[in-house]
């Protein structure tokens, strides 16, 4: 278990900030090193032409072993819908097969499939949540010989209600279906291992959970699909573009493994240190330690808040990073406003009040989330 880090963040005492599901916030050593960052691109003439290319390096490292991949299988992208857009321009899909989504799916993972399903007379599938919650039969009952794509999240955004990818996995590989994963809300607070899941796709923001900055991210691209065609041609991503002088002499080669499918300017002076500086911390703190400690807080939130007459999904149905807070009568008009008085600060998704706390957060956090509740319900 883990302690309390908020003296790592520049969160006041009267703000119980739960809502990390929705932004996380920068450390104080994330903010420091994004000034710097400024500070050296106020100065261009420091920055030397082997920046362009030192620093996403390690990121994409860094990044590799969150997932347990390798660095060559690691792309830099802006979003998660930048990543499921390559994903859905290199993916065959014919007409009459199916793509299968989760209902009520982030939008990210989805315009993309229904636009290559109308293009290729395709189907998309809607998983229903099913009475039992089982969200991970549901699905598996819905790939079939039809399938073509399985593309969905590790965790539900609106309550976290859970996915077990490596049972869904082995059931898309056996029907020779492609997997894509939109794990924003679930990696560095969930342990992930793409050498057991083994999806052909792997997309995340890192501004939520990674406690990065807004515009970073990772896609993760099996080696069997490395070969595939980027959205956009940049300079950067082919051979020999270390060469400034040489730019002009065209390549066709790209750099290898998932490097061609980089975003432009992913060498970002802003931001890459600050996201280097954010992915370090999650390793020193340890994904799997990090899962542990959220769980419990979220188990000890969700027992007080069954004594005011709110229930959530069981533990095993959810991600221990997850808890969504369901009202007798539906949430309450005007509550986020109420809890916001108060200094709390969450988020209502579906007909859920989502809690998601992470490591900055302490007992007081919870006591106060708890007050507010309480007096809302009077």
């Amino acid at each position: 278990m883990i302690p309390t880090q908020r003296h790592l963040f520049d969160i006041p005492e009267d703000i119980a900030y739960l809502n990390c599901a929705y932004l996380g916030p920068l450390s104080n050593a994330v903010v420091a090193a994004g000034r710097q960052a400024a500070d050296r691109k106020a100065h261009p003439w420091e920055i030397r032409s082997e920046d362009f290319f030192t620093e996403t390096e390690v990121a994409r490292a860094l990044f590799a072993r969150i997932i347990n991949a390798s660095e060559e299988d690691i792309a830099i992208i802006p979003a998660a819908s930048y990543g499921v857009s390559v994903a859905a321009r290199n993916l065959p899909l014919a007409r009459n097969e199916t793509v299968v989504l989760l209902a009520e799916q982030f939008p990210s993972n989805v315009y993309a499939w229904r636009a290559s399903a109308d293009e290729a007379g395709a189907q998309v599938v809607i998983v229903e949540r099913p009475p039992d919650g089982n969200l991970t039969r549901a699905v598996l009952d819905a790939i079939d010989e039809r399938t073509a794509i399985v593309a969905l999240p590790h965790c539900h955004w609106a309550d976290g209600a859970l996915l077990d990818l490596v049972r869904i996995g082995e059931r898309s590989r056996e029907l020779g279906a492609s997997l894509v994963l939109d794990v924003t809300q679930s990696c560095g607070v969930m342990p992930l291992d793409v050498q057991v899941i083994r999806p052909d796709y792997l997309v995340t923001a890192c501004y939520k959970w990674m406690l990065g900055p807004y515009n970073t991210g990772f896609m993760y691209v099996a080696p069997q699909r490395q070969d595939g065609k980027p959205i956009e041609y940049n300079w950067r991503a082919r051979v020999g573009s270390e060469d400034f002088a040489g730019l002009v002499n065209y390549q066709d080669a790209y750099l290898p493994g998932a490097r061609r499918f980089d975003v432009g300017e992913c060498a970002n002076f802003h931001t890459m240190p600050a996201l280097v500086t954010a992915l370090e911390q999650i390793l020193e703190w340890g994904v799997p330690e990090i899962a542990m400690t959220l769980a419990a807080r979220n188990v000890g939130i969700a027992e007080r808040a069954a004594t005011l007459g709110l229930d959530s999904l069981n533990a095993d149905q959810r991600a221990g990073h997850f808890l969504g807070l369901r009202f007798p009568e539906g949430v309450p008009a005007g509550l986020l406003v109420l809890l916001k008085e108060a200094g709390v600060y969450v988020s209502v998704r579906g007909s859920s009040l989502r809690i998601t706390p992470h490591l900055y957060n302490d007992d007081a956090d919870v006591d106060r989330l708890m007050d507010a509740l309480k007096l809302a319900m009077e």
